[in-house]
């Protein structure tokens, strides 16, 4: 391996291969190969965020069952992340990148069949081919013979129907897993090939150009959702006289699966360099390749300012690499599993690591149920589309968090910060942060009035609480095609509930408006237009976005000043392996939890609850007051826990200081001072030995 045998084409003076150099033994190229890479990989990861609540809509799901959904590829990706240290050095890194790239597409393909396996989404209860006959959800008398039946697919199903809906549901979550195990690799081996082949003074500069570009993938992700959610979900299947819906309308479904096949695409594409990369390829300026397996260790901390090169004596460098050699080349998979407990509880004793792991399993549950059901969240505090959340957040959160990560990184190296200025930087970023999204509590848009579900704060929803007006009517307890009545500002889930008899259409600007007459529960019998009643106050999720994003940008500063905590307060040997822990724990208890915890959150505040099969399906109506307090309130919970780790951390490393200082200011007379410090000097080097 330290010869000519794995070099390109088999040659081994150096200078031969200058000569014809390949584009695919060029580090440069792998850093931009990795870069697309990384960025379509977080892209498809992060779709299906992007439009949660549409697959919701689609396939009536609960904010529950699809947080978990969303959650599950890091099972996939947590069950296998371990071995990715045992694994690092045995493997054709390149290869295994593109096949878990190969994977990932696999994956996207996979999460879109459920639409192509799937009848064409009906939004009333006509036939599948046909366009919506608006008579369907009149007030009509039981004996009419035009008088609407309840869809049997909302109310019992056969046992055919219920496990076609399971099997499609179940389709998706063996997606969601295909997917975390296709990413084990991606990054990882991405990053330690870099390290190994890049000159030691460009490793930073590729590290921070792959960073920067893979950050503006969940970017992309939620900008795809934007453009993709305004295209009807059935676009290649629409029925001969169209629809009538509008973005606007709660049934509108966008076409979320489009943006899957897409980025499946764009993975598949950057996948296929990976292939042709060499196993091991020149390090770059003819450095010396025998550094390359220590800087898999040491390289890494190194270049983002932790130990000076100078510092690091070539007897270091041994300790680092046998320190590797302990927990992973020189063991059968078997030893490793058994090995591994012990030096996850040996990591686990540092309070420190113990502590900054804690704080950032805090932020990344915030990070999780933020990414997960903030756009459901404004799509319904707000009354905004699915399309317009998803571009709020594409274009404020995710830059200004990167702005915010990028700041922190320059603090720590314009500024030098040391453990206890570190711990100073994250106690600060996570109290503004705080601060900052106390007023969040209280921007947002009150329920609006239902008619027969929400009447008054503190009562029960019932259905069968419709006026009087309506009782004469035959209308479906399932049924949902809502009007508003714009004077009184009170929504009804059909026309029939409102007691409408006919309907017509008003063509304006190439667009059709259909309007509902003779309804007995509006004021008037005056005419009430489709959809549901405009909010008063939907321009203030400007306000609370950019009041979000600036909490958001504060609160990502303590990203690189965290994370040298770890490297910092662990033994070198150790550095390696701490990260791999801490992102398995981030994994296990923050990933993978806090979207179910979320999404069970947002359900307690449902006040409507559509039926399919027999069973509790999507929500229809939320209560706003309500959600705005236990979403942002889970937001706060994380947030304060966050800021209690700190203070902890900054309080130890503070003691830590004085208790070094105490010792430093205790050597005996002045004749004896210079023994005992040549005596201290020499117990370290003893004990490393």
């Amino acid at each position: 391996m330290m010869g000519t045998e794995d070099t390109p084409g088999g040659k081994a003076h150096p200078d031969a291969q200058d000569s014809q150099p390949s584009v695919f033994h060029s580090i440069k190229f792998f850093v931009l190969c990795h870069s697309l890479l990384q960025l379509t990989q977080l892209m498809i990861s992060g779709y299906l965020k992007s439009s949660i609540s549409t697959v919701e809509k689609r396939f009536g799901l609960s904010s529950q069952t699809s947080g978990l959904l969303a959650a599950f590829n890091e099972v996939g990706n947590t069950a296998l992340i371990v071995f990715v240290s045992y694994f690092g050095s045995r493997v054709h890194r390149p290869r295994l990148i593109g096949c878990g790239a190969v994977l990932v597409a696999l994956a996207g393909l996979l999460m879109a069949l459920p639409h192509f396996l799937s009848e064409p989404y009906r939004y009333d209860h006509t036939s599948p081919d046909m366009p919506q006959d608006f008579k369907t959800s009149l007030c009509l008398p039981p004996t009419s013979a035009l008088a609407p039946t309840p869809a049997p697919a909302n109310g019992s199903c056969s046992s055919y129907e219920e496990a076609r809906h399971l099997s499609l549901v179940g389709i998706m979550f063996a997606a969601q897993t295909l997917l975390g195990v296709g990413c084990v690799p991606i990054q990882p081996f991405g990053i330690s090939y870099i390290d190994d082949f890049a000159h030691n003074s460009n490793s930073p500069l590729y590290l921070g150009i792959l960073f920067a570009v893979t950050l503006m993938g969940p970017g992309l992700a939620y900008g795809l959702g934007s453009f993709m959610l305004r295209l009807y979900v059935d676009v290649d299947r629409m029925p001969e006289g169209g629809i009538s819906l509008t973005l606007k309308d709660p049934r509108w479904v966008g076409a979320w699966w489009l943006g899957f096949l897409i980025s499946a695409g764009a993975v598949a594409l950057a996948a296929t360099p990976y292939f042709f990369f060499p196993r091991e390829m020149p390090k770059e300026n003819h450095e010396f390749r025998v550094q390359r397996k220590v800087s898999v260790v040491g390289a890494s901390p190194v270049s983002k300012g932790e130990d000076p090169p100078s510092e690091q004596s070539p007897g270091e460098s041994s300790g680092k690499q046998d320190g590797l050699a302990r927990i992973a080349p020189d063991l059968t998979v078997i030893q490793f599993i058994e090995v591994f407990p012990r030096v996850l509880l040996r990591t686990l004793q540092h309070p420190v690591f113990l502590l900054v792991v804690l704080s950032q399993v805090c932020t990344s549950s915030m990070v999780a149920g933020v990414a997960t059901f903030l756009p459901k969240f404004l799509e319904h505090q707000f009354s905004i589309t699915a399309s317009y959340a998803n571009l709020l957040i594409g274009c404020l959160s995710i830059p200004v968090a990167i702005v915010g990560i990028l700041l922190g990184g320059i603090l720590v190296k314009r500024l030098h910060l040391g453990p206890i200025h570190c711990g100073t930087l994250c106690l600060l970023g996570s109290l503004f942060c705080l601060i900052l999204s106390l007023p969040l509590f209280f921007l947002g848009c009150p329920t609006h009035q239902i008619a027969g579900i929400i009447r008054q704060p503190g009562s029960q929803p019932e259905l069968e609480m419709f006026p009087d007006c309506m009782e004469p009517c035959s209308c479906p307890s399932d049924g949902f095609n809502p009007v508003c009545d714009p004077r009184r500002s009170v929504e009804y889930l059909t026309p029939c509930h409102a007691g409408c008899t006919s309907w017509a259409a008003q063509e304006a600007l190439d667009k059709s408006q259909v309007f509902y007459t003779n309804c007995s529960c509006v004021a008037g019998g005056s005419p009430v237009p489709a959809g549901s009643c405009d909010s008063a106050c939907s321009h203030l999720v400007l306000p609370f976005m950019l009041l979000a994003s600036l909490s958001m940008a504060v609160g990502s500063i303590t990203q690189t000043p965290s994370f040298m905590l770890i490297l910092r307060g662990v033994k070198k040997e150790d550095k390696s392996l701490a990260v791999g822990i801490q992102f398995m724990l981030l994994r296990v208890l923050a990933w993978i939890p806090s979207p179910v915890i979320h999404g069970s959150a947002i359900d307690t505040t449902c006040v409507h609850w559509a039926q399919s099969c027999g069973r509790r399906a999507v929500c229809r109506y939320y209560d706003h007051d309500l959600l705005r307090y236990r979403f942002i309130g889970l937001q706060f919970f994380f947030k304060t826990g966050s800021l209690a780790c700190f203070a902890l951390i900054l309080a130890i490393l503070r003691q830590q200081d004085k208790e070094e200082a105490t010792k430093a200011a205790t050597p005996g007379p002045a004749l004896q001072q210079p023994l005992l410090v040549s005596g201290t000097e020499k117990k370290p080097e003893e004990s490393r030995v």
